[in-house]
């Protein structure tokens, strides 16, 4: 249960930004900009980074919805998503992105433990500027969208098809504000 009085039975961060849509509309600006905007990362590589962080961060609600949505931009590599949260290191992954999400891994502890040599390595496995400030602003955003549900306890599902249905609407609609029902 909640700690405060939402919308009943609405899962995780939609039923907090049901509660408060004034700033719950920016929140879902921000990460429809970052998962589905432009990018030079794709928009799997945009969910794992989002579900790896939010598996750090033990967010079953984010983890879960983030990487059934990942599963169903990767298609046939779906596969891929569940390796890299069983054991990012010895995944199917490309090398970049083993070396991105160490750097999203460590913005989940302090950012701060991100250093010059992470770069340098990202770098020397292919990824750019814009790849690294946008695995960094991915991970910094979805350490704070963790918090927030976890913070107020909202509702977790434990059925795993309801994720399967929330990562399909998630990939195919982007993020769009829930509707308050009347």
């Amino acid at each position: 249960m909640a700690h405060i009085k939402v919308p009943e039975g609405v899962p995780g961060i939609r039923s907090l930004v049901l509660f408060r849509p004034e700033t719950g509309k920016y929140l879902y600006e921000l990460v429809q900009v970052l998962l589905r905007g432009e990018s030079p990362l794709t928009q799997p590589e945009r969910e794992l980074i989002a579900s790896y962080v939010s598996y750090l961060n033990h967010c079953m609600f984010c983890m879960s919805s983030h990487a059934a949505a990942a599963r169903c931009l990767y298609g046939d590599e779906k596969n891929m998503v569940d390796e890299v949260l069983h054991d990012m290191q010895h995944s199917h992954v490309s090398e970049k992105m083993k070396t991105l999400l160490h750097i999203a891994g460590k913005v989940q502890i302090l950012g701060k433990q991100v250093s010059q040599e992470d770069i340098d390595e990202a770098g020397k496995q292919g990824a750019n500027d814009r790849e690294i400030h946008d695995t960094v602003l991915i991970a910094a955003t979805f350490c704070m969208f963790n918090r927030y549900v976890d913070g107020l306890a909202s509702f977790t599902p434990e059925d795993a098809e309801a994720y399967a249905e929330m990562g399909k609407r998630m990939a195919e609609k982007g993020y769009v504000m829930p509707q308050q029902a009347t």
